[in-house]
């Protein structure tokens, strides 16, 4: 009865995560995707004291079928007089986001 309860908790889980919006998905994952390029931005500015904002997000579909859906964030860094822009993808299966260009 017990792994019962904890399967039919983990499919709850599940299926209420799948009804969530885009815009939810989208505001859940900012704070990651934004601190993600605020320390590549500090590093490659040399600028500890550089800040980030968010310029724009949009969520991406799949590449292949079954593939994973992400959610993409273009986001500035500016400090010490210098400026740099991410666009930062986090895979929705995955609790990690990477900054794939800066400009």
């Amino acid at each position: 009865m017990k792994s019962f309860c904890l399967f039919a908790l983990a499919a709850s889980t599940v299926l209420l995560s799948a009804c969530q919006t885009d815009a939810q998905i989208l505001a859940s994952e900012q704070a990651l995707a934004t601190q993600t390029a605020l320390r590549r931005g500090q590093f490659e500015l040399s600028c500890p004291e550089a800040t980030a904002s968010m310029l724009s997000s949009a969520m991406l579909q799949p590449v292949a079928w079954r593939g994973t859906e992400r959610a993409e964030y273009t986001i500035g860094v500016a400090g010490c007089g210098k400026q740099k822009t991410y666009i930062v993808v986090c895979p929705l299966d995955s609790s990690a986001c990477y900054a794939v260009s800066g400009r």
